[in-house]
């Protein structure tokens, strides 16, 4: 029997634009998003480099554009928190542990506090047993490692584990783990219709 779910937080949770950034940074004078960028961006959330450091990295690639611009338009991606989705965390916490994995950065995440609010903020996170962002751990889904992180840390057994992600190369690593799986489909299904999925041994 399932007694925990590791939510993941981008278009589960909070919904995301991920065209809005890229296109945006364009504008800024960013020829494309490369494999440079790629690797700027998983290192930023990974917390291998600062905030400071990231923006240094991204004046390079748009030496016209302010910083004040450049984050403004890295935050583009963030798009709203629908408030039952909240709602239906605050009940599902009472019936199980629930943990938070989501590969992102700080800038996201100041950006996402400030967003919905001190109150909001506050009630999410207390929905969970702990909340793990990957520049905080050091890792990032799919890397093996970002699972076991929790698991290990709270003497978590997979089998009694339900993963919910968007993407399916992350929820594929939590199968091998021994994990029950959703593999949510962003625009097709929701979070709070978890219940609803016959597929699902709750």
């Amino acid at each position: 029997m399932i007694n925990t779910i590791i939510f993941d937080f981008g278009d589960v949770f909070i919904n995301l634009d991920k065209n809005a950034s890229v296109e945006a940074l364009m504008q800024l004078g960013l020829e494309s998003w490369n494999e440079d960028i790629d690797l700027i961006n998983q290192k930023f959330e990974k917390g291998k480099m600062t905030e400071v450091q990231f923006m240094i990295e991204m004046k390079k690639l748009m030496p016209n554009a302010s910083i004040e611009d450049i984050r403004l338009a890295w935050n583009a991606v963030l798009l709203d928190f629908p408030l039952n989705r909240l709602e239906f965390l605050q009940k599902l916490s009472l019936r199980y542990k629930l943990f938070l994995l989501s590969n992102t950065d700080e800038i996201h995440i100041a950006k996402f506090e400030h967003k919905v609010g001190a109150t909001f903020a506050r009630e999410f996170y207390q929905c969970f047993e702990k909340v793990y962002y990957s520049f905080e751990i050091g890792y990032r889904k799919p890397e093996i490692e970002a699972f076991n992180y929790i698991l290990k840390k709270h003497d978590i057994n997979p089998k009694r584990v339900l993963f919910v992600d968007d993407k399916k190369e992350n929820t594929d690593i939590a199968a091998s783990l021994g994990m029950h799986t959703w593999n949510l489909q962003v625009g097709k299904e929701d979070v709070v219709d978890l219940f609803s999925k016959k597929e699902l041994p709750l």
